[in-house]
């Protein structure tokens, strides 16, 4: 189901519950009854109790969208490091060098086109890809430098393959859910109480109460649905993307 689909249907029902409830709580309402009398203390507490739960949901908002930022910026290094050792293995003599870089164009190739799916379906890396970045350590630790120009550049490749190893596994420490369970029951508690709190008020039927009591719950689940979408950094759909491997390797022909 999309996720797009998903967010309408938790908005739609969101809306109707919070109405349906208003139009079966104003049918037990007498005719005598006046919505001035809600206690001033319970409009203050109402108020208070929305100010700190947006507060909250801000902070959610914000750790997961820094998350996903983070997750980016990780397969980004991944795909600069990889770069950079196809180019400076230019100059290793023709054989080593074809080597290197046939090695990293199918790393490159595995990770785009096949460990992509798997993490976003299950957030973990798979066992194949360290295979094949240990084959792209194998040909640059193993070739002994036979000038001095080579020798200089031997170093600054075991770095950059260092580096590479560094962001997939920081890469993989990122692919799966960020938020506790326990911080997802407070942030949906927090939502049926914040818009539990709107019919103490005594809400009407009349359009203009209707129409903002529909709008509001539209809106907490709205703000749920976005903490939920980048909860999974490379899972959903608003996900970190493989454009940096697309950018670096277009000779690849590869498809995000």
């Amino acid at each position: 189901m999309s996720e797009w689909l998903v967010l309408s249907l938790a908005m739609a029902a969101a809306c109707a519950v919070v109405l349906a409830i208003v139009f079966f709580q104003h049918r037990r309402i007498g005719e005598d009854d006046d919505p001035n009398e809600t206690p001033d203390v319970i409009e203050y507490m109402t108020m208070m109790i929305g100010v700190i739960y947006a507060i909250v949901l801000g902070l959610a908002i914000a750790g997961v969208w820094e998350g996903r930022g983070a997750a980016q910026e990780y397969v980004r290094q991944e795909a600069q490091a990889l770069h950079e050792i196809s180019v400076r293995s230019e100059v290793y003599p023709e054989p080593v060098r074809k080597k290197i870089r046939a090695d990293v164009d199918a790393y490159v190739t595995y990770v785009v086109d096949t460990e992509w799916e798997q993490m976003a379906a299950h957030g973990t890396l798979t066992d194949r890809s360290g295979e094949l970045l240990e084959r792209v350590r194998r040909d640059v630790t193993d070739y002994e430098p036979q000038t001095d120009h080579e020798g200089q550049a031997y170093q600054p490749l075991v770095d950059q393959v260092g580096a590479v190893d560094d962001a997939r596994n920081t890469r993989g420490l990122s692919a799966g859910a960020t938020m506790p369970g326990v911080v997802w029951f407070g942030l949906i508690a927090g939502a049926l109480v914040t818009v539990g709190l709107v019919f103490t008020l005594q809400i009407r039927r009349s359009f203009r109460e209707l129409l903002l009591a529909g709008l509001f719950s539209a809106l907490i689940a709205f703000l749920l649905f976005l903490i939920w979408d980048f909860d999974a950094p490379f899972g959903r759909g608003i996900a970190a993307t493989a454009e940096p491997f697309l950018a670096q390797f277009p000779h690849l022909g590869l498809k995000d």
